[in-house]
């Protein structure tokens, strides 16, 4: 258990032993399939943000010995087109994990698309029939980033059971299956989710023993809206300007970490903390949905 000094939960230190895990698996089903996991990346327009998470999944894949195919749209391009190429991708054998970069530009329909992915292709848990599953605690794809949350609470022994968790955000992709995925059985939290119309919002982030951010405002979270013994998860990655930074800008979360820090028992920081799970149990996933498919065609 945690002890009375201050831990910083470092993302970076449990994504590490996971992607070492997965490289392992890997190879052993490499070994016994003949097969290499492949995932196909689909990224719409030239966001910054998302081309760098892109070129980041692209480095953690070969690494991993995965295979990975990258596809670039343009911004403007018709809905249909995308769903096109989804429609190939599904029908690809040789293609086990299919993951469309989010957001997409404004003039396509996201559930649409997501839902044109099958759900057993869909590594990032966001078609409705893996949500259903996770509701329903059956076997299906569970989103990445509340995965990653949940392990890292379980990397620090940081217990669940019986605790009181506030999720600060109600999005598909963070607050809604991470409010799902706490209260299972055998994780046992009782979970309160917060979002913009919550009247004493904060009244409900001071009962957390564990506070969840993920409402993408940044610095939303203040160290007035935490008790002392609270464990602070930080889901938002947000830039704020900066003139000091080479680039103009820096990356915070959505909650003050500078005083936060001061006052909590526990805390992520930003970057450095809830990224880099996402993207190790993305490879969780992937490697997940080729030993299913293997198994399937033996």
């Amino acid at each position: 258990m945690l002890g009375d000094i201050i831990l910083i939960l470092s993302g970076k230190e449990v994504a590490l032993k996971v992607r070492e895990e997965v490289k392992k698996e890997c190879a052993k089903f490499v070994a016994l399939s003949s097969h290499k996991p492949t995932l196909a990346v689909v990224l719409v327009g030239d966001d910054p943000a998302s081309a760098t998470y892109v070129a980041s999944k692209t480095k953690v894949c070969e690494e991993l010995g995965f295979v990975h195919q990258d596809y670039k749209l343009e911004a403007n391009i018709e809905e249909d087109v995308l769903l096109n190429l989804i429609n190939q991708l599904n029908k690809d054998a040789n293609v086990d994990a299919i993951l469309v970069q989010l957001p997409l530009p404004s003039h396509m329909n996201e559930r649409k698309i997501i839902k044109q992915i099958r759900a057993e292709k869909d590594v990032d848990g966001l078609h409705v029939t893996n949500l259903g599953s996770l509701l329903s605690e059956e076997e299906g794809f569970v989103p990445c980033t509340p995965a990653g949350i949940l392990k890292i609470l379980e990397y620090y022994n940081i217990e669940t059971s019986g605790k009181n968790v506030t999720v600060v955000g109600r999005s598909n992709i963070v607050g809604k299956p991470t409010a799902a995925l706490l209260m299972q059985k055998g994780n046992d939290a009782t979970v309160t989710v917060c979002h913009s119309r919550t009247k004493n919002l904060k009244e409900a982030t001071l009962n957390a023993d564990i506070l969840i951010a993920a409402i993408g405002k940044a610095n939303f979270i203040t160290d007035d809206m935490v008790n002392e013994s609270c464990i602070v998860i930080d889901v938002g990655i947000n830039r704020v300007d900066d003139d000091s930074r080479k680039k103009g800008y820096r990356l915070v979360g959505d909650v003050d970490f500078e005083n936060v820090e001061k006052k909590c028992k526990a805390i992520t920081p930003v970057p450095g903390g809830v990224g880099p799970m996402t993207i190790a149990q993305l490879m969780v996933n992937t490697l997940l949905a080729a030993q299913r498919h293997y198994n399937k065609r033996s």
